[in-house]
């Protein structure tokens, strides 16, 4: 019987699998190759994770499936290490006396991608100041944007993705665990969510060990914290941290995750600093029949739409809509938030593999947020809520000493 050897990494057998639909990208496009700048595209299809700067860096795939990267001289042997690709071609800076472009088209022409090109932006973005010409201009080619059919594939999970993001679950899960345990009146926002956060990423760190790989840009560890939705600030609900102290009364809207080779879960809650008031349990109430309606509506081949239909339908049915402020859900991955969306715009069917956040809130400025969010796998035969932290207002109503 064969060795089965279980890793947290993504296998080069499944990356080679990602790169045989890229290529059946670039053949359903009719372009001679693809130009990947964007950075969690690289990561999908190659494992090379990396900071984007000014310097311009790409993946190039031609249409007999060589690959190559295209990196700065600082990042070659990076780029050797980690991506999962024939070959490295690299310029020296940005900027110097040679622009990084012209090096990318005489990488281009020495991989036969001359006619009609793939890339999701034409030319590199212009990060941190960078500047240069289009490359469809350089190329003297047309460009076709391939960013739809590889968000579609980024969108289904595999069986090592999903395990990836049930992992950054548990992190996540012991994270919120200790910011709840923190959270005191009269204590601040900042001192909390960095003490839960420091000990639960020290605690991940000794249990995953040297093969843990953060491989994100968005959290450096396991994570929880208020992100500034504290008291009346959690009706906003892209809040920013403001080092607010915490008074009996508040309602609590939290954020946790842990990145896993790049993967992030997501797992938010609301909370109340001591005794709810009537307001505060009924809008919690309602937060939560949204949320457990929201779940229970995902399953294969509905359209996305159709979910957050069923969810306004209950906001409208209770005059709720004053309070509704954005749509149900969203998937999630390597990026904190991902295509498609539970929004009555997207009418994209749901399939099997697809990991959701579902998140539907109420916002009301004179009392405050209330907005729990769970990351859901949908399986062939409904959902599976991956983080699992309770739900309930007596597991989430905070004693004031």
């Amino acid at each position: 019987m064969p060795l089965s050897i279980t890793s947290l990494k993504i296998t080069d057998a499944e990356y080679a699998q990602r790169n045989q639909r890229l290529q059946a990208i670039i053949d359903e496009l009719g372009v001679s190759g693809v130009v990947l700048f964007d950075a969690d595209y690289i990561k999908y299809y190659v494992g090379f994770a990396f900071i984007p700067t000014e310097r311009p860096i790409g993946y190039i795939m031609n249409k007999a499936g060589e690959r190559a990267m295209f990196v700065p001289r600082m990042e070659t042997e990076h780029a050797k290490a980690m991506a999962a690709i024939d070959h490295v071609a690299y310029y020296l800076e940005y900027p110097d006396m040679r622009h990084p472009m012209e090096i990318l088209v005489e990488t281009l022409h020495e991989m036969n991608i001359t006619e009609a090109i793939g890339a999701d932006s034409d030319g590199y973005p212009w990060i941190f100041g960078y500047r240069g010409d289009p490359l469809s201009q350089l190329m003297n080619t047309e460009i076709i944007n391939c960013r739809a059919p590889i968000e579609d594939q980024m969108a289904v999970k595999s069986d090592a993705e999903i395990a990836l993001l049930k992992e950054s679950s548990k992190w996540a899960n012991l994270a919120h665990m200790l910011l709840q345990k923190y959270t005191k009146v009269g204590v601040g926002e900042v001192e909390v969510s960095q003490r839960a956060s420091n000990e639960a990423t020290l605690a991940m760190l000794d249990t995953i060990g040297p093969i843990w790989r953060n491989n994100s840009s968005y959290y450096e560890g396991a994570v929880a914290g208020y992100r500034g939705q504290i008291g009346r600030n959690a009706a906003i609900p892209h809040a920013l941290t403001s080092n607010i102290v915490f008074q009996e009364g508040d309602v609590l809207v939290t954020g946790a995750s842990a990145p896993i080779w790049g993967y992030v879960s997501e797992l938010e809650r609301t909370m109340i600093l001591g005794t709810p008031s009537d307001d505060q349990k009924r809008m919690f109430e309602h937060m939560f029949n949204l949320q457990t309606l929201a779940m229970e509506a995902l399953e294969p081949e509905k359209p996305c739409s159709a979910v957050d239909t069923e969810v306004r339908k209950y906001f409208e049915k209770h005059d709720l809509m004053p309070y509704w402020k954005h749509h149900t859900g969203h998937t999630i991955g390597l990026r904190y938030h991902e295509g498609p969306f539970l929004d009555i715009g997207d009418h994209t069917p749901i399939q099997a593999g697809m990991v959701f956040t579902v998140e539907p809130g109420l916002y009301i400025p004179e009392l405050g947020g209330f907005r729990h969010s769970d990351t859901v796998v949908v399986t062939e035969n409904g959902a599976e809520m991956i983080t699992y932290y309770p739900r309930d207002l007596a597991s989430l109503t905070l004693p004031v000493d």
